[in-house]
């Protein structure tokens, strides 16, 4: 199956995504970088593997973007935060999801690890999550009040499950939700569009990679001056 995006149409097709979804995303914010987190979700092997039969193709596409977001975060002395899905190989925490989808990503596999190309430093916080959201019964609210994080940018995949149920339990808890056109990716342009129209409207300021980065260049250089 062609990929709807690749890393070198993603610059375009984000373009064009949001302008189809200009009109609902009215909630623009500029990111403060001092309160800022960076979350980075599901992005291992299990979905980026094209023999994987959940393998996200958007996912690949974004990669590139990924890299220089977490570089620029980590540069900024900001936290970078990973998820992963897994499950335990007793399956005694699967439920619904065993037979919901095909495959199932075990803890401790290989698979299970993030891609290589954008793994956590050592220290960097990983939450090993068993549903959509990241917040569900894991210890990211508290890390992120003890963080002080006010503004939460959200990247990774799929952008219309884990990406998309993560914001929406964000923006519950009165976080400021920044999501990355061009830094989610699902299996296909329409569930990726729907998200991203669907989060405009009520839960996110959709942007792209680069006004995030742009950002934290500007708090960098604010605080040199100082």
């Amino acid at each position: 199956m062609q990929s709807y995006v690749t890393p070198e149409t993603l610059e375009s097709k984000s373009r064009e995504w949001l302008k189809k979804i200009e009109t609902f995303n009215q909630h623009k914010m500029e990111l403060n970088a001092e309160k800022s987190a960076l979350m980075v979700i599901d992005m291992q092997e299990f979905f980026l593997d094209e023999s994987s039969p959940t393998f996200t193709c958007g996912g690949l596409a974004i990669i590139p973007k990924l890299k220089e977001l977490i570089s620029a975060f980590r540069d900024g002395g900001r936290p970078v935060i990973y998820t992963r899905h897994v499950h335990n190989p007793q399956l005694n925490d699967i439920g619904i999801m065993e037979w919901w989808w095909e495959g199932i990503c075990l803890e401790g596999s290989p698979e299970s690890e993030v891609h290589k190309s954008i793994a956590p430093l050592p220290g960097e916080k990983q939450i090993l999550k068993h549903r959509y959201s990241a917040f569900y019964n894991t210890d990211l609210e508290t890390v992120l009040r003890c963080l002080k994080i006010e503004d939460l940018v959200i990247c990774g995949i799929m952008t219309n499950l884990c990406c998309e149920s993560t914001a929406r339990d964000a923006y519950f808890r009165d976080y400021r939700v920044f999501f990355p056109a061009d830094g989610t990716g699902s299996i296909n342009e329409e569930m990726h569009l729907a998200s991203l129209l669907n989060l405009a409207f009520g839960f996110a300021y959709v942007t792209e990679c680069e006004e995030i980065e742009r950002s934290l260049r500007k708090e960098r250089s604010e605080i040199a001056v100082r």
